[in-house]
């Protein structure tokens, strides 16, 4: 049978389905029809054919009435058993067809003329299986299972037809050795599977021969229109391309994504169902003995049995992908090895050609072929192990940020306060912490799949190389230790840059909270210069971590140099007749690069690893004290002096304390059955409404923070914001009480925040009501009517328990029983008639205090009275708010807008590259670095590209030298020298080795430089900036520039340019090399290019806004943690855990949700590039396959541009990703330099700082002249002071007083400068203020302000940050201040610590330390702005005196905030909108009926 088959010279090339050769065997039908190999591979056309006509026209045709649809709105509903083994089968029986089609073309290739039916049927086949595949995606998402019919089919003719086929190939001796036979019997039992699953759809759904078909529903997410998250839902390819995410993409291009676009998450991946799952996983690891064990072991076990099996599959993933990484490398070889030969063997059986499987992979074509799927299937499976493990993270973070958060619902708040725990380190737990865990997750596949893929690699390269390979290996084993003791340095100088700036954004943090103060008093250089040290520290840390940084870049850079340097140099030194051939000197290049990503990666992994089996999810253990009590129903009132533990008896009350011993019982029944007594240790009380001392805000609007998650009920509502005088500040805002307050109540003054604080506690709709000093920020008026019309009307009305803590103790004859505080006890408790009876000297002390008759107010006066100095400084935070929002909204509607020029202008510039942040980034650094950066960079990479030309080179010598010696069949003589080469290629792979290092070096340091200069300047100009900034913009959003927005220009910037400039130049060169190797490849790469275009033009616009996304949704979620840690104890007391627990895991499924997205745009993108990938190496190695057989391409070539080509599909990833993470990170730049253009205050004064100008003690009298004075606090607002005149003699006190908003403080802030003085002076001592330095104006004034501001630091540093003062002096003016005794008591008395923003002291304590801040600089003028608001009557009268003794022969400037504090003024101005009314002392003022100033006074007593 078997014969050489020899063309006769008659026979033409011709087209025919058995071919035409005249003596064909081809058309012999003698020993039966079936006999026949041509004419049984023409029977099984038919089932191809069959499926084809049957199936177009339903495709086709019918696809318009889809009636029987079921109503979900996703055509994604995948409900037909053996849905997914389908799919796989399909894909396996196109790879085999593909297979079939290439065998038949190589078999045909040895005849002259053209045999159809040897690769004809297996393209219809082809056909076939690609239609049936669509036909029946279309069946299952509309729900026709009866159409299915065709399918069941096809099947059994395509696998009877096959059966024939392969049943003749064995009677007719053909077996395994002939490639056709294996094909066909693996298509015999493709087809026979595809029939197993067709007909256990029939038996899943019985839609055919059942008398009733099966019911189903679709899942439950499908069914919600909100769910656009498809991932777990869409079939298997568009699972495996992230086909579902096209539209996605794309519409981000019409429309920016956010959060109603993106939509729920499933079921699946919500933080409540992974929460349910991991709580579950630990419960059932305590379940045997009864107790929970402990340690990091625990929790190893119960995240493996709740996350494990998806890490599994994603390992599996990662393990196929590694393995069909080495098709690349062995392709290559096989590819550059088969051009240069020539051999061929053919059978002729059943009158048709077969080949051998070995043939048919020594043809370099069919080897491009395979290197093509085999690169698809590689980048499919590693982008699905990437996404699986990313998906099994977020999950898993969303878990425990819930488990953390009802940790912290459980937290005893005494430690918060103790400082054991702050707000911060719970946002390090959430934000920084879990999101650790996630990467380890995310990483792990890595920790199993790297050591498989080095092993293999390793065994390859031996094949390939001998001993030498095992020497280059080595190389990288050797430096890898390197590498990961440079990446453990990398995260310990990370962990100390980390510090210092965490240490400079609190003294920045600081710096910003203060800046009034600090202006006010000339010290904002002293603090400026404190953060300039600590930027200092960081930045010498941040060198560190630069060089480190350039270390790990050039070492990823230089060592594959190295290791193939040291190969080739021992391989050509240790075998005379060393094969160095292309094939083999390419495909060890592709291993080694294979090899070194592993290798480097490896020490981040099991760094990562480390940490993450360190982070223990922190279990914290508090404790307090408390004293014991009995709080009878109705109205209670508690007094004390200033910290003497009024406020801990609340917390005690409501079981927030540590008891030490004691209980707390609560009376559950109020009605009047005899009482039913529970005691307990404060647990299991009912709801109890909570008002705290310092008023706790919800970043929510006003009506949102009073009726806090109650329903609205708008009588109640009304009443409660009229007893609290609220309606007036509610007109002003600009939204109403829609108005949204910020983050801890930005835009509120500290009195509106206590009234809105106050009013919430009397909406809810509770038995018992705690108001912890809810009259400290208020001014009599609105304290009076709070009294009258809150407490003593509306909840007495309601008969609520009230338990009241105050320092106003003209309210004490209203109380039913009254509790006395001294040092932590009782002192006395009862009645006021009982205390007056038993206590008779307290009586007396509180009389004197109280002195003032109960009266009621006239209404008109306290309408008036509305603090309008509160309203208009919210007016002014209002304005500019609204101003910086009505710009957003002009954006947005300009976006929204059906102007479609407008719009597409908008779009337009959203897909642009910010390229001008990117020249102020480059233009900071400056010319020199940036020359140098650009000059390193091309000359590394045309020294790269130059090591493997020269290779190729000297490869394709040593074939020709072969090829000669053979022909000139020489032995001795013609040895081929490889020395010159080696030297060359040494040299070359040195100078790469020296340009890889200053490339590195080259872009660390403009990273460096550029992070110094910009953080520079953006502190010099907000230093410098006037108040107007801080009152307009958020704390928060200028404490972003300094953390977030300095952080990414620090670390991340500089990486990613380098990343980004590396990857683009490296395209480049691959995409050079390339078209130089077969200038063919220039036709194809343009679709290519312009495919890749619009790829990376619709990812980017999507990418930002996700990243965006998930970067705005992360803010909510941390506030959310932060806002339920400060307001721990009123969540409590009201029993709201659940709806906080629920607005949580609304935040966390929005966060995760994004990052969802997120990960599937990335993976949507990794795809696309690599598939472009896959084409340019089928391009490129099918033009120079062709080139090298028909033009004598040399085969070193061939080898190069197939090495570059591989490489391709990653440079370009890195490529886009890089340029999409860059233009992010370029939003930091943007948004600094805005802040750069602030205007600064003018510094500079007329008059210069000498003497013979500015006398050394000025002011030494104090005398203060104002002349016609006009104030206004910005040129675009109304003046708040009009033509004020005034005379101030040497040593004069004076008091004013007028209602809220009457421009008493702006009078103060005018003597400093801190307003805009646009007509008038002042004169004080004969010099015009407005002619000095600010700085010495400043610093030669002192005022005491409302806010108590104390800086961390000690006692010392507070009160003297100049360090001019001694001790004798400090120590005096805290005698004055009454606080000599407590700092004595404190360890380490002036040098004892004060904790952010003074914690640690009560805010009484805090206003007294201002105080004595003041008496420290002696200056001859003081200003008091209000400064005895918050401290209790007894110490204030105190103070009164001491004030008018110390400051006997001092002006005192006071802003009274009780009138009665002024009364022994030399002098007294009223004021009223902005203009003086009444101006003479106080005496003369009282006598006159009329005076405003006597009805003032009146209504104090």
């Amino acid at each position: 049978m078997i014969s050489r088959y020899k063309p006769s010279p008659g026979s033409t090339m011709s087209l025919a389905f058995c071919g035409n050769e005249n003596n064909s065997v081809a058309y012999n039908v003698d020993g039966g029809v079936l006999n026949n190999g041509c004419f049984l591979d023409a029977l099984n056309v038919v089932p191809h054919v069959f499926l084809l006509f049957i199936t177009f026209p339903i495709l086709f045709i019918g696809w318009g009435s889809q009636s029987s649809k079921v109503h979900i709105h996703h055509s994604t509903w995948l409900h037909f058993p053996g849905h997914n083994l389908r799919w796989l089968l399909t894909f396996v029986l196109l790879f085999i067809l593909v297979c079939e089609i290439a065998e038949g073309i190589v078999s045909d290739g040895f005849s002259q003329s053209l045999h159809l039916h040897l690769y004809m049927p297996a393209g219809l086949a082809f056909m076939a299986g690609i239609t049936s595949i669509v036909y029946y995606h279309n069946i299952e998402t509309s729900n026709f299972p009866k159409l299915l019919l065709a399918l069941l089919i096809y099947w059994v003719l395509a696998f009877i037809m096959k059966t024939i086929k392969f049943a003749k190939y064995t009677e007719h001796g053909i077996g395994p050795r002939q490639l056709r036979y294996c094909i066909t019997g693996l298509l015999v039992l493709l087809y026979g599977l595809l029939l197993a699953v067709e007909i256990n759809v029939i038996l899943g759904r019985r839609y055919m021969c059942f008398a009733n078909p099966t019911e189903v529903k679709p899942p439950e997410d499908l069914q919600d229109l909100g769910v656009r998250f498809l991932q777990p839902f869409v079939n298997l390819l568009s699972k495996a391309t992230y086909w579902w995410m096209n539209t996605f993409i794309t519409s981000a291009h019409r429309r920016p994504i956010d959060l109603k676009v993106i939509g729920k998450l499933p079921i699946a991946m919500r933080a409540l169902t992974n929460y349910i799952k991991l709580r579950k996983a630990f419960e059932d690891q305590k379940r045997p003995q009864g107790t929970a064990p402990q340690g990091p072991k625990w929790i190893w076990q119960a995240l493996r049995k709740a996350f494990g099996r998806p890490l599994i599959l994603s390992i599996t993933f990662r393990f196929l992908a590694d393995l069909l990484g080495f098709a690349g490398p062995l392709c290559i070889s096989g590819i550059v090895h088969h051009i240069s030969k020539d051999n061929r063997t053919i059978q002729q059986l059943l009158g048709i050609y077969f080949i051998s499987s070995k043939e048919f992979l020594e043809n370099a074509y069919v080897l491009a072929v395979l290197l093509f799927f085999a690169l698809l299937l590689q980048r499919t499976f590693l982008q699905a192990s990437y996404y699986v493990a990313i998906e099994t993270g977020i999950n898993l973070r969303g878990a425990i940020q819930t488990k953390i958060y009802n940790k912290i619902m459980r937290l005893c708040t005494s430690n918060m306060s103790m400082g054991e725990l702050t707000v911060a380190q719970i946002c390090n737990l959430v934000a920084i912490d879990t999101n650790q865990l996630m990467w380890f997750f995310f990483l792990c596949p890595n920790l199993w799949a790297m050591p498989v893929q080095i092993i293999v690699g390793v065994i390859l390269l031996y094949y390939l190389l001998g001993i030498s390979a095992l020497i280059g290996a080595t190389v990288i084993a050797v430096l890898a230790p390197v590498q990961y003791f440079v990446a453990t340095k990398l995260s310990q100088t990370q962990k100390s840059t980390l510090e210092y700036s965490s240490e400079r954004l609190k003294k920045t943090n600081e710096l910003l909270r203060g800046i009034k103060l600090l202006k006010l008093y000339a010290w904002e250089h002293i603090f400026c210069d404190s953060v300039e040290e600590t930027r200092g520290k960081e930045l010498t840390s941040l060198q560190a971590f630069a060089l480190y940084t350039s270390i790990s870049i050039f070492m990823n850079a230089a060592i594959p140099i190295a290791a193939v340097l040291t190969t080739f140099v021992v391989h050509v030194h240790i075998s005379e007749d060393a094969d160095l051939s292309p094939a083999v000197a390419f495909a060890s290049l592709s291993l080694f690069h294979i090899l070194v990503t592993p290798l480097f990666l490896l020490s981040s992994v099991v760094r990562s690893t480390v940490k993450a089996l360190f982070l223990h999810l922190v279990i914290y253990l508090f404790t307090h004290a408390s004293p014991a009590l009995n709080l009878p129903g109705k109205l209670t009132m508690i007094v004390g002096q200033v910290g003497c533990g009024k406020s801990s008896l609340l917390l005690a009350a409501l079981g927030e304390m540590q008891r030490v011993s004691g209980t707390v019982t609560w009376n559950r029944n109020v009605s009047l059955t005899p009482l039913h007594v529970l005691s307990i240790s404060g647990r299991k009380r009912g709801a109890v409404a909570y008002a705290s001392q310092k008023p706790w805000m919800l970043n929510a609007t006003v009506v949102e923070n009073i009726t806090f998650e109650m329903p609205m009920i708008k009588s109640r509502y009304k009443a409660v914001v009229e007893a609290c005088s609220l309606q007036p500040d509610i007109d002003i805002l600009p939204q109403g009480d829609q108005t949204e307050i910020g983050e801890r109540g930005i835009i509120l003054s500290g009195g509106q925040k206590q009234r809105i604080s106050v009013a919430r506690a009397l909406y809810q709709q509770t038995n018992v009501v705690f108001l912890d000093d809810p009259f400290s920020a208020l001014d009599i008026h609105l304290s009076d009517h709070l009294m009258q019309d809150g407490i003593l009307k509306l909840l007495r009305e309601e008969k609520r328990t009230v338990v009241l803590v105050t320092h106003k103790l003209q309210y004490l004859p209203h109380a039913d029983w009254i509790i006395a505080m001294k040092d932590g006890t009782i002192q006395t408790e009862g009645t006021l008639k009982d205390i007056q009876n038993s206590e008779p000297d307290l009586f007396d002390q509180w009389k004197t205090l109280m002195h003032r008759q109960d009266q009621e107010f006239e209404t008109e006066t306290v309408a008036e009275s509305m603090t309008d100095l509160e309203r208009k400084n919210l007016r002014r935070a209002m304005y500019s708010r609204e101003a910086a929002r009505t710009e957003e909204d002009d954006e947005e509607e300009s976006v929204e807008s059906d102007d479609d020029d407008n719009l597409s202008q908008v779009m337009r510039q959203r897909a642009t590259i910010p390229w001008r942040s990117c020249g102020t980034y480059l233009s900071s650094a400056g010319f020199l670095l940036l020359g140098l950066l650009l000059l390193s960079q091309l000359l590394k990479h045309s020294l790269m590209v130059a090591i493997d030309y020269w290779l190729a080179h000297w490869t394709s010598h040593v074939i020709t030298a072969k090829l000669e010696a053979t022909a000139h069949n020489c032995t001795i003589d013609c040895g081929f020298s490889h020395s010159w080469y080696l030297s060359v290629f040494s040299v070359l792979c040195c100078l790469g080795i020296v340009l890889c290092l200053a490339t590195s070096v080259a872009v660390e340091w403009t990273g460096l430089k550029v992070a110094k200069e910009l953080h520079q300047n953006l502190l010099n100009k907000i230093i410098l900036a006037p108040m107007r900034l801080f009152e307009t913009t958020p704390l928060g959003s200028i404490l972003n520039r300094f953390s977030t927005d300095t952080n990414t220009i620090d670390q991340h910037i500089p990486t990613t340019l380098e990343c980004l400039s590396r990857s683009t130049l490296l395209c480049v060169s691959a995409l050079g090399v390339i078209s130089y190797v077969t200038p063919v490849f220039l036709f194809a790469l343009l679709p290519l290019a312009v495919t890749c275009y619009f790829i990376q033009k619709y990812f980017r616009v999507a990418s930002r806004d996700l990243q965006q996304l998930e970067d705005s949704t992360q803010l909510p979620l941390l506030s959310h943690f932060s806002e339920t840690v400060e307001g721990l104890t009123t969540i409590r007391a009201l029993r709201y855990e659940p709806r906080f627990r629920q607005r949580l895991l609304q935040f966390t499924d929005a966060n995760n949700i994004a990052s969802l997205f997120l990960t599937a745009a990335n993976r949507w993108l990794e795809v696309r590039m690599e598939y472009i990938g896959a084409c340019v190496v089928l391009v490129a190695a099918v033009a120079s396959i062709t080139n090298s057989l028909y033009n004598q391409l040399s085969t070193g070539l061939v080898g190069l541009g197939l090495t570059y080509a591989l490489m391709v599909s990653n440079y370009m990833n890195w490529m886009v990703r890089n340029l999409a993470d860059m233009e992010v990170q370029l939003g930091s730049v943007k948004r600094i330099n805005g802040l750069l253009k602030t205007e600064p205050e003018n510094y500079e004064g007329l008059l210069s700082e000498s003497v013979s100008q500015v006398p050394d003690g000025w002011p030494r009298e104090g005398e203060i002249k104002i002349q016609n004075l006009s104030v206004r606090y910005d040129t675009t607002l109304k003046p708040v002071l009009k033509n004020v005149n005034a005379h101030v003699s040497p040593g004069q006190k004076v008091g004013i007083c007028g209602r809220t908003g009457s421009g008493k403080s702006s009078f103060s802030l005018a003597f400093f400068r801190m307003v805009d003085m646009f007509e008038g002076r002042i004169v004080i001592d004969n010099i015009d203020i407005s002619k000095l330095p600010l700085q010495t104006l400043r610093s030669r004034l002192s005022i005491i302000l409302q806010d108590p501001i104390l800086f961390s630091g000690t006692i010392r540093f507070n009160l003297d940050p100049e360090m001019k003062a001694t001790d004798e002096m400090l120590w005096e003016a805290l005698e004055i201040a009454q606080l000599k005794p407590v700092v004595k008591s404190l360890p380490g008395g002036l040098d004892a610590t004060v904790t952010e923003g003074g914690e640690n002291f009560s805010q009484g304590q805090r206003q007294l330390f201002c105080l004595a801040r003041a008496f420290v600089r002696k200056s001859s003028i003081l200003i008091m702005d209000e400064a005895t608001a918050s401290i209790d009557m007894a110490t204030e009268s105190i103070l009164q005196k001491v004030v008018m003794t110390a400051f006997a022969d001092r002006t005192v400037v006071t802003i009274a905030h009780r009138v009665h504090t002024i009364l022994n003024a030399d002098l007294v101005i009223v004021m009223k909108r902005g203009i003086i009314l009444e101006y003479d002392r106080p005496q003369a003022l009282l006598e006159k009926e009329d005076s405003v100033f006597a009805s003032f006074v009146r209504a104090d007593k």
